[in-house]
């Protein structure tokens, strides 16, 4: 697929089928997200993979009941470790580039989905501390993102964008 028509194509896709996604697929995923760029190469990534149906159900109650996270076959959580950020860059590391990092991670995930005819949706609306409880994570380790992942059950809406020119300013 085209990188711009992935661009173009990508939705937030909240209704899924019950079709499986292929671990050959996810790790698909999973390889894109790794080509992020991140500081200093430092890759502070994890990543939980959840096909757990009492996990996913803490996940979904975890942010505030969006009840389409449970119902996905996949969720990937993107979480940053922390420590690694902060070796390399100190307090901006661990509070500015782990963020970056993940979500450059994130965004790589979302469009490889959509070449691989599946939908997708970013979550960051979700209390990280219950979310860390539902998959045991270690301290240092923050969930920065959660990812439903699935075939569409249907087409998702597409939404409008504002022209690039409008948030612009050349120098």
């Amino acid at each position: 697929m085209d990188l711009y028509d992935a661009i173009n194509g990508r939705r937030s896709v909240r209704e899924f089928t019950d079709r499986d996604v292929p671990a050959p697929v996810v790790r698909k995923l999973l390889e894109a997200a790794v080509r992020a760029p991140t500081a200093g190469n430092l890759q502070p990534w994890r990543f939980h993979v959840v096909r757990d149906r009492v996990v996913k159900r803490m996940l979904a109650a975890a942010a505030g009941g969006q009840s389409f996270i449970e119902r996905a076959p996949v969720v990937i959580v993107v979480e940053a470790e922390l420590e690694a950020s902060a070796r390399g860059y100190g307090s901006r590391g661990e509070h500015l580039y782990a963020i970056q990092d993940t979500a450059a991670a994130v965004e790589n995930m979302l469009l490889a989905a959509v070449a691989e005819g599946l939908g997708a949706c970013w979550v960051g609306a979700f209390s990280e501390e219950a979310a860390s409880a539902a998959l045991g994570l270690p301290a240092g380790r923050r969930p920065l993102a959660m990812v439903p992942v699935g075939y569409p059950a249907g087409r998702a809406r597409r939404t409008g964008r504002e022209p690039f020119e409008k948030f612009t300013d050349y120098v």
